[in-house]
């Protein structure tokens, strides 16, 4: 293993903290020891299949030789393809590359201790270390010595969730098309889909677009059936303070954008086209017996024990305010359930193609919601 930090960049004098917050800063310049990865010994060598990742991430779709799809996300961003034009012209681009201390370099692992007792799908990160070696090949140089976290991908052809009688994951562009395409039912799994979304708003992770979500499919008799997996946890324990952040957290500067407190302060800005897709006119019910069961499995105890997967440091810094964030939540969250559903149908069918799929050719039904026929 190594001792190393997530990043020095983002440490800060008393002006920038008054200016633009305190966020996770020390949790970015507090070293953790972590494994240190090689391709060619991982899973008994693994072999790299494509570049990937999103406009901040730096990622590495890898095959094991048993067909499993891995993926090796950035821990540390690079936001500056995100920088619009005007800011650069007014030299607010540090600015924009410092937000990313409100995200915490490892909340992913924390909510993956927290879905596995939720009973929510999620892929298993863990972070790593990925010294430069032979087998990143020209890859070499952009991701020799960095921190990564290594996860399952939330599509390919062999399954490696808990889940029986899984034909394949898929993102939800190819779901669409095996559904227009099937010759037998397709439907998701509503009530694991409410969950998770659910579980979402608990960890304060604002960030879940289309592209965030694979599928499992399972076959069950004479249908197919969807169960969702969650993929990219960047952005839970969204943490923002200072001047900066909090009028870009304005609801009405951008509404999704919400800071991770003991009470959830803007609704609407959390519900996206997805889950109108998804989950248009589903009875309120189905919500509120998920909110509860969320309540039954996610005790004090069982939040408090999933900071085990922190080390002492990083438990000791930010430790206890996060897991009583998500405790504060846990005990409102049936009205939350509630409001989120009232959402939903509020904002009605989508009337534009699902980030992701704008270039899928969909009957008229099939754009406006998965069960719409």
């Amino acid at each position: 293993s190594v001792l190393v930090a997530a990043s020095t960049l983002y440490n800060a004098d008393d002006i920038k903290l008054v200016v633009q917050g305190e966020q996770y800063r020390d949790a970015w310049s507090t070293p953790v020891n972590v494994p240190i990865l090689f391709l060619d010994t991982l899973f008994g060598g693994v072999t790299i299949v494509k570049e990937g990742g999103g406009k901040q991430t730096h990622s590495l779709k890898l095959q094991s030789k048993n067909g499993i799809i891995y993926t090796l996300r950035s821990i540390n961003k690079d936001p500056e393809p995100l920088v619009p034009e005007f800011a650069k012209t007014l030299g607010l681009e540090n600015i924009i590359v410092d937000g990313i201390s409100a995200q915490h370099p490892y909340a992913a692992i924390l909510v993956a201790e927290l879905a596995e007792a939720a009973d929510v799908l999620h892929t298993h990160p863990k972070a790593v270390f990925v010294p430069k070696q032979k087998a990143l090949n020209s890859y070499n140089e952009k991701y020799g010595n960095r921190l990564f976290l290594l996860e399952y991908e939330t599509e390919g052809d062999v399954n490696w969730t808990h889940l029986s009688e899984i034909e394949e994951l898929l993102d939800t562009e190819d779901l669409q098309e095996l559904k227009l395409e099937s010759d037998i039912p397709v439907r998701i799994d509503k009530n694991t889909l409410i969950r998770s979304r659910l579980f979402d708003l608990l960890i304060g992770d604002w960030d879940r677009h289309t592209k965030q979500w694979g599928w499992a499919i399972q076959r069950r008799m004479d249908s197919l059936i969807a169960y969702p997996i969650a993929g990219d946890r960047d952005n839970a324990f969204f943490n923002t303070e200072g001047i900066v952040p909090s009028i870009m957290t304005n609801e009405y500067v951008v509404p999704e954008l919400r800071p991770f407190k003991n009470d959830i302060d803007f609704m609407p800005g959390l519900v996206y086209p997805f889950d109108r897709y998804f989950l248009i006119d589903t009875p309120e019910e189905k919500f509120v017996a998920q909110a509860e069961q969320l309540q039954l499995l996610l005790t004090d105890d069982v939040i408090d024990s999933a900071l085990t997967v922190w080390t002492k440091e990083l438990n000791d810094l930010h430790g206890k305010s996060i897991t009583d964030k998500i405790k504060h939540r846990r005990d409102q969250l049936v009205t939350y359930a509630k409001a989120f559903k009232k959402n939903i149908d509020e904002k009605g069918k989508v009337k534009e193609a699902l980030k992701g799929s704008e270039d899928l050719e969909l009957p008229a039904y099939l754009k406006e919601c998965f069960s719409c026929n």
